[in-house]
């Protein structure tokens, strides 16, 4: 056999050689590195062979995908492009691809099957505190306000997001201001809450194109470190009048009364532990409070709008549904009765009204597509690939509003709840308001009882109508939060003769 070396490509290659002393050991780990460099571009090629296709979608433009054609609504433009492609489809948003999911198995997959690659977020349990008393109270200054407004309009979200935000605000700080000091306070904070959320919900390119995150080119990260600084403000003048407070009642300046226990008084009561591990500084305090306020963000988001707007839209749905109502007010009469108030001990023997407020949630679930989710390693869901990073988007709305899942979909009828065992935990993928898995919202029992006592409150205490020549309007309009396009303005009329029942 001939020891010339006859193949083309190694004569080209022992030419291109020649000219290099190369010895046995440097020729070995040359080829050993052309292998290595072989199997790992054959092996990339085999796992995108393994790996199924991408979700179907519709095409999109270089560089910008699909974003220009995005529609402001969200949720009807998804629900339509789901009728085109399926369950799962993709967009391509920027650099970012979003993956839209569509019905209760694919939600299933996503949430339950694979919540830990779609949720794999690290947190720890706060001490949040509790809001009942605060809640009772602000809502009987609502009914105080809408009794003096008894016959003439009423804008009812503005003054139920007042309420909530107001139970909020007395939580973090309780009785440290009154009176108009504390009225204006609140208005500053609702302003500031309002900005951000806002926001929140402003499309930002940098989310798209994270390469232009360091230009900031829309100002958002100006704008949030702003809000910020406000409610830095905010609690500090807090912390100082409470700080204040407690030194005259050491000082004997004040008449021993009950102290207030919300969270700014056991913020300070922990600061002022000897055995404290840690000692609080006027930083530390203000970054705790802002930390219970970042915690209980989706309370003021979760829990101030979208209570709120649950409220509005309950509202709305029952007032254009006359039928209702009354079943309503003679549920509530049958456990509250005719002279007395709404207490919270009577809402758990309001079964009508608990279907009210699901059958309200199932037509307007307060946010519409949930938390974005993103997976920490390539998946499959629906038998599509989901890559590393992607964004996916649960269409809740469209779940809920199936024709396949629901009789009569887009009916109010809270009757089809009144013996199903469908609640708020999770448990269901046909019904999920409040999200599943393990980023279910947090805020779930205080928005029940907010919103169910709000209501019972509510219904009880007065009739409503619109104002004379106006018909019931429920569109929606998308946001971080769903609202009602058109804001509920409602005539509120007293029901009872006796003041006492309005105080």
């Amino acid at each position: 056999m001939s020891s010339t070396v006859s193949h083309p490509l190694l004569q080209n290659l022992r030419s291109s050689l020649s000219g290099y002393d190369f010895s046995p050991a440097h020729l070995l780990l040359f080829l050993s590195g052309i292998f290595a460099i072989s199997c790992w571009a054959w092996r990339r090629s085999a796992e995108k062979k393994n790996w199924p296709s991408l979700p179907p979608g519709p095409a999109g433009l270089p560089l910008v995908g699909n974003l220009p054609f995005l529609d402001p609504e969200l949720h009807t433009y998804f629900t339509a492009l789901a009728r085109m492609y399926g369950p799962v489809l993709k967009l391509q948003l920027g650099k970012k691809l979003g993956v839209v999911v569509t019905s209760p198995a694919t939600a299933h997959e996503v949430l339950k099957d694979k919540d830990f690659t779609f949720a794999c977020r690290k947190g720890r349990d706060v001490r949040r505190p509790r809001h009942r008393a605060a809640a009772t109270s602000e809502i009987r200054k609502t009914v105080w306000y809408l009794r003096i407004r008894a016959g003439s309009p009423v804008n009812v979200g503005e003054q139920i997001f007042l309420t909530v935000l107001n139970v909020i605000t007395s939580t973090l700080w309780g009785g440290t201001v009154q009176g108009e000091e504390r009225e204006r306070l609140g208005a500053d904070f609702r302003q500031v809450v309002s900005d951000m959320t806002d926001l929140l919900g402003k499309p930002n390119i940098s989310d798209f194109y994270p390469y232009l995150a360091q230009f900031d080119l829309q100002g958002i990260e100006r704008q949030m470190k702003g809000l910020v600084k406000r409610f830095d403000q905010i609690f500090e003048q807090m912390i100082e009048k409470r700080l204040k407070m407690e030194r005259e009642d050491r000082n004997g300046s004040l008449d021993g009364g009950e102290k207030s226990k919300d969270f700014l008084q056991f913020l300070l009561e922990l600061k002022d532990e000897e055995d404290a591990k840690t000692h609080l500084t006027m930083t530390g305090l203000k970054a705790l409070l802002m930390a219970s306020f970042s915690s209980t963000h989706d309370m003021v988001v979760g829990g101030t709008d979208t209570s709120s707007n649950t409220i509005e839209f309950a509202m709305a749905e029952v007032m254009n549904k006359p039928s209702v109502l009354s079943k309503i007010q003679r549920e509530l009469e049958a456990v509250v009765g005719k002279d007395n108030i709404v207490e919270e001990s009577h809402i758990r023997r309001l079964p009508y009204l608990h279907a009210v407020m699901k059958e309200t949630l199932r037509l307007h679930p307060a946010t519409l597509l949930l938390i974005p989710h993103c997976p920490s390693a390539n998946c499959t869901v629906g038998g599509y690939m989901v890559p590393k990073g992607s964004r996916v988007f649960i269409n809740v709305w469209a779940i809920h509003r199936d024709p396949s899942i629901w009789s009569n979909s887009l009916e109010f009828h809270p009757e089809r709840f009144l013996h199903s065992k469908c609640d708020y935990g999770g448990n269901d993928f046909n019904y999920m308001p409040f999200g599943a898995g393990r980023r279910i919202c947090v805020g779930i029992a205080m928005a029940e009882r907010m919103v169910l006592y709000s209501l019972a409150t509510l219904f009880h205490s007065f009739d409503w109508k619109l104002p004379e020549g106006e018909k019931m309007d429920l569109t929606e309009q998308f946001g971080i939060v769903l609202k009602k396009k058109k804001l509920l303005v409602a005539i509120p009329l007293l029901r009872f003769s006796n003041p006492r029942l309005y105080e």
